[in-house]
């Protein structure tokens, strides 16, 4: 048997140096991928940082205030509809 070839009985040859080389191609570029995926969400978190420091209002006053304005609204449907007398609106259409 020639040195790079494995091969058993009944199977076909296969030269194992392109696919250590591949193998190795492979991890090359995994480690590529990973270093650019680790710059690129660095330069991400760094943005979204300077952004929350220059809002006027913190995130959670935010959402805290569309929270309210939220449950008002959906107190101010339960009212109508509480109230609604079976009239349809000006403009509705029955069907």
């Amino acid at each position: 048997m020639s040195r790079g070839y494995s091969s058993v009985q009944g199977e076909f040859p296969l030269d194992t140096t392109p696919m250590v080389v591949g193998a190795i191609l492979v991890g090359a570029g995994a480690l590529v991928g990973m270093t650019g995926v680790l710059i690129g969400g660095r330069a991400l978190f760094s943005a979204t940082r300077r952004w929350l420091r220059e809002l006027d209002v913190p995130p959670g006053e935010a959402a805290r205030q569309r929270w309210d304005q939220t449950r008002s609204a959906a107190t101010a449907g339960v009212r109508a509809w509480h109230h609604y007398d079976g009239a349809p609106a000006r403009g509705a259409r029955r069907r």
